[in-house]
């Protein structure tokens, strides 16, 4: 059994917004912040007290500016990678239902990529192990 070795647990969601022609959003993690230049799937952290649907729900209104509802967030997979300085785990849900029009609020490139494409796109480790299972599943 793999210990966490005094790495410290960060739980942090994600979503796969799809759209209507089967696209999945992907957001460029703007200069100045950690892996900047890489792209990942929208969300963010789980802060205390807060379920994970809450935050993502929380996260997609911050970072992109639509609205979500529980209902709409289906369960997919996650991700559990061992960075430096702490252990990620990552669940990732699928969306296709929201309110509102996806604009970056936060400097962010966005860009929609059919599932066959998203390997093109550079991504943190825990997020590649997902493009793979976003790509078979679409």
């Amino acid at each position: 059994m793999n210990a966490l070795n005094g790495s410290k647990m960060l739980l942090v969601v994600a979503c796969a917004l799809i759209d209507q022609d089967g696209r999945v959003l992907i957001a460029q993690r703007p200069e100045g912040r950690s892996m900047a230049g890489l792209w990942e799937f929208p969300g963010g952290k789980v802060e205390p007290g807060e379920a994970p649907e809450g935050a993502l729900i929380r996260e997609l209104r911050e970072e992109l500016g639509i609205d979500t509802s529980e209902t709409c967030l289906a369960p997919f997979t996650f991700a559990s990678h061992e960075y430096d300085d702490f252990h990620l785990l990552m669940p990732l849900y699928l969306c296709r239902r929201w309110s509102g029009h996806v604009v970056g609020q936060e400097g962010q490139t966005l860009k929609w990529v059919k599932p066959n494409l998203l390997k093109d796109y550079p991504m943190p480790p825990a997020d590649v192990p997902l493009v793979a299972m976003l790509r078979d599943f679409l």
